[in-house]
């Protein structure tokens, strides 16, 4: 038993320290970090909306509840002050005859309740705002005016946070693994994606690109230098009905990147291949985009993907998600080189050759024969 937990912690660490640092996990976020930014962050507040589209929920509902109480405590300070200079307060023992700027302002505590009942439009009708003061009606206005512009600008931050297209895109899947094998006579890679939701995406486009270091004739090294990949489904690759699970494909021919590589070589490879699905929502037409990543220890050469779409007898189209990433093994040549090498073999022999050295010679025939 301890021999079996040795050798599982054992291929763990191992994995691990194979493990390789990607641009883009397979949930589509992107490491990457910024350092030594020269600008000021306070740029960010120049575009405030963005900024706050971007903060997670825990920051942006911490903005928001401080926002309200805030907004209420300051103009409760206001309001405060303004009985207090008016001497409306009860330490101040004001006359019978006394008209106060706001009626039933007895202190700190219920300048503040009046301040949230301003802002929120409540309106009690206990506490309220005389003819007395030209200050306190010039403050009423102002505090309800900037309290309809902080609703209007929470409230549809977060209704822009809930309906951003991003979550729309949590429900388009892509396959685990990538899979290299033959498809129409040509060596493809395969990849499989599926919309978990019945409603579409509206002119939907797939591409890739390939991600590697590369080194230029100049001696220069380019890191995550980009190379296109382009993907293709039977039915071309722009304005997809994506009802259902789609297969989609890249050609390895002499063009690929990937026409170089071999079943035994694929692993040695340092490349990360990010697949983006960019399409429109088709109930709030945003715009949306969807990526994920595969290294090379996710593709797998010489697999296909099992069949997941199936008739009911009741003349019903279903998709078995189970066997959505399923592989199965298949023959598969070892490189793209070696299929092209077959074919052209192959179409040499039905064209068949002229042998340079054969040479006919005509041999004169003679009859012994006697009549």
């Amino acid at each position: 038993m301890f021999n079996y937990f040795r050798k599982r912690f054992t291929s763990h660490i191992r994995e691990r320290s194979r493990r390789r640092a990607r641009l883009v996990s397979k949930d589509g976020r992107c490491n990457i970090e910024f350092g030594n930014v020269e600008q000021s962050r306070f740029v960010f507040l120049i575009d405030i909306w963005t900024t706050i589209l971007d903060l997670r929920w825990r920051y942006k509902m911490t903005i928001f509840i401080s926002a309200f109480l805030g907004s209420w405590f300051l103009f409760g300070l206001l309001w405060y002050v303004v009985a207090y200079i008016h001497k409306d307060l009860p330490e101040f023992n004001p006359s019978i005859n006394h008209t106060p700027c706001v009626e039933n302002i007895n202190g700190l505590t219920s300048a503040f309740l009046f301040s949230l009942e301003t802002q929120v439009t409540i309106g009690y009708g206990f506490r309220c705002v005389t003819e007395q003061c030209a200050t306190a009606i010039f403050l009423l206005i102002f505090q309800s005016i900037l309290g309809v512009i902080i609703n209007s600008f929470m409230c549809g931050a977060i209704l822009a946070k809930i309906s951003r297209s991003k979550n729309r895109a949590k429900t388009i899947t892509f396959s685990k693994n990538a899979v290299i094998s033959k498809r129409g006579g040509k060596l493809c890679l395969l990849i499989r994606v599926a919309n978990l939701r019945k409603s579409l995406l509206i002119g939907s486009h797939i591409y890739g690109k390939l991600l590697k270091t590369t080194i230029t004739p100049e001696g220069e090294t380019i890191i995550l230098d980009q190379v296109n990949i382009e993907f293709v489904v039977d039915a071309g690759n722009e304005n997809l009905f994506f009802i259902s699970p789609l297969t989609i494909y890249h050609i390895i021919d002499k063009n690929s990147p990937f026409f170089h590589m071999a079943a035994e070589t694929i692993l040695q490879q340092d490349f990360e291949l990010v697949v983006f699905l960019d399409g429109t929502v088709e109930a709030t037409s945003a715009t949306c985009q969807v990526r994920t990543s595969y290294i090379p220890e996710e593709v797998l050469w010489g697999y296909r993907f099992a069949p997941i779409v199936s008739k009911t007898k009741e003349g019903k189209y279903r998709v078995d998600f189970q066997n959505f990433s399923k592989t199965v093994a298949v023959e598969t040549p070892h490189c793209a080189f070696c299929l092209y090498n077959e074919k052209e073999a192959k179409a040499k022999e039905k064209k068949g050759y002229d042998n340079p050295g054969f040479v006919l010679s005509e041999v004169s025939e003679t009859s012994d024969t006697k009549m």
